[in-house]
């Protein structure tokens, strides 16, 4: 029986058995919900159908369907969600954001609720932000050896600005929430710039940037300098404004941690230089840029021998040497992974230290991909190479590490 089926032959059940029909709602929106986090799920999309209430969850970045409502539950469902996250149930023509705290096993989980109209009636995406998912030692953020020793030196610089890049979804807050829990002492005045509050860190000043009070970013930016701290974490450069505030705290002996979208470590640089930072001032601030991607990994009960196809092994032999083939693996699928072949997640990086010769190119205005060539040259290992070594080891197919990378080198 499908969940689908499961799901609604409960409901079907609890409706002849005398329920009203709130708490029929309560059952499910609460059943959707646990079934969210029982699953590890990142995402839970409600999507109004023609015919009824498409449930999907997001898992290990990749959406699959959970189950389907009749379209006269549809309404019910919505406004119950609404209602749980203190939502205008009355207003279904705009958008609206909110958040749902429930407690499970004594952690408090927070979910954030977006709703957005769209022609069937209202779709709601609920992100499941779990600290027990989220704030990880340093050790399990998925550095290689070589990589993690290169982000602990550049964890002991007392000022300067470090940056995390990569696309949405890469886990860019979950390194930078680690990191501020490393550093966290008594010692150290840490406070974070954030849209929004996503985890509370125990000892860390959050502030929550709040656009419609005029609370941005830089506004918030230029506040925090005046407040005596040592580390300061910026939670998404956007704009020229809050990428010079956030230098200039570098310069002034702060400790600043932010986030940019770009595919790769040495276009951190250049994005940077086209949002108008003086070079100069990329110079004298810039300790250093981590990328990542997020893989996802085989699942251990059903794992085999894989033989990937010419153009993959090809790739490899490319980057890797022409030396023999390491025994590649994928997972079939199985009831453990939900029959995808693959259960959790870790992170490939790429780390560029920023030296004199690195200095000197961005003074000179030089491209990312010329960065990025001395970059290589010296030693940085590519999101693809940390990507290919993970497949080799067997924690991940080679066509994984491709679809995460290619188009990042």
């Amino acid at each position: 029986m499908s969940n689908s089926d499961e799901m609604l032959r409960e409901w079907k059940v609890a409706s002849g058995n005398g329920s009203t029909a709130e708490e029929n709602i309560i059952g499910i929106v609460d059943g959707i919900l646990q079934e969210g986090i029982n699953r590890f799920a990142s995402d839970v999309h409600l999507e109004p159908v023609e015919d009824g209430l498409a449930v999907r969850l997001r898992v290990d970045g990749m959406l699959y369907p959970l189950c389907r409502y009749p379209k006269e539950l549809t309404p019910q469902i919505i406004s119950r969600l609404k209602i749980m996250a203190g939502m205008d149930i009355a207003e279904k023509r705009l958008p609206q954001d909110s958040n749902i705290y429930i407690s499970r096993k004594s952690q408090k989980i927070n979910i954030r609720v977006s709703t957005l109209p769209v022609i069937y009636g209202e779709k709601i995406v609920l992100r499941i932000l779990n600290p027990a998912g989220m704030i990880m030692a340093l050790d399990d953020l998925g550095f290689n050896k070589e990589n993690k020793e290169k982000y602990l030196k550049f964890l002991e610089h007392a000022w300067g600005m470090i940056l995390v890049t990569g696309p949405t979804g890469c886990g860019k807050t979950t390194t930078l929430y680690s990191t501020m829990q490393y550093l966290n002492n008594p010692q150290v005045n840490t406070i974070t710039v954030e849209d929004p509050v996503e985890y509370r860190l125990p000892n860390v000043n959050q502030v929550q940037v709040n656009t419609k009070t005029g609370l941005t970013f830089a506004r918030a930016l230029r506040t925090v300098l005046r407040q005596d701290p040592n580390v300061i974490m910026v939670g998404e450069i956007r704009d020229r404004e809050t990428a010079e505030i956030a230098t200039r705290a570098a310069l002034t002996g702060h400790l600043v941690f932010s986030t940019l979208h770009t595919s790769d470590a040495p276009r951190a640089v250049t994005r940077l230089l086209d949002m108008e930072v003086e070079p100069y001032m990329l110079n004298s601030s810039l300790v250093g840029v981590v990328t990542q991607r997020l893989i996802r990994l085989n699942c251990q009960e059903c794992r085999e021998e894989d033989n990937p196809s010419p153009s993959a092994l090809s790739l490899y032999r490319e980057t890797c040497g022409k030396g023999d083939l390491p025994v590649f693996f994928r997972g079939r699928g199985c009831t453990s992974c939900n029959h995808t072949g693959f259960k959790g997640r870790t992170a490939i990086h790429e780390i560029m230290p920023v030296d004199e010769r690195i200095r000197s190119l961005t003074q000179k205005a030089h491209s990312g991909q010329e960065i990025r060539k001395y970059a290589v040259a010296n030693g940085m290992k590519t999101l693809l190479q940390d990507g290919l070594e993970q497949a080799a080891s067997g924690a991940t197919t080679l066509q994984e590490v491709i679809r995460e990378t290619f188009y990042a080198f």
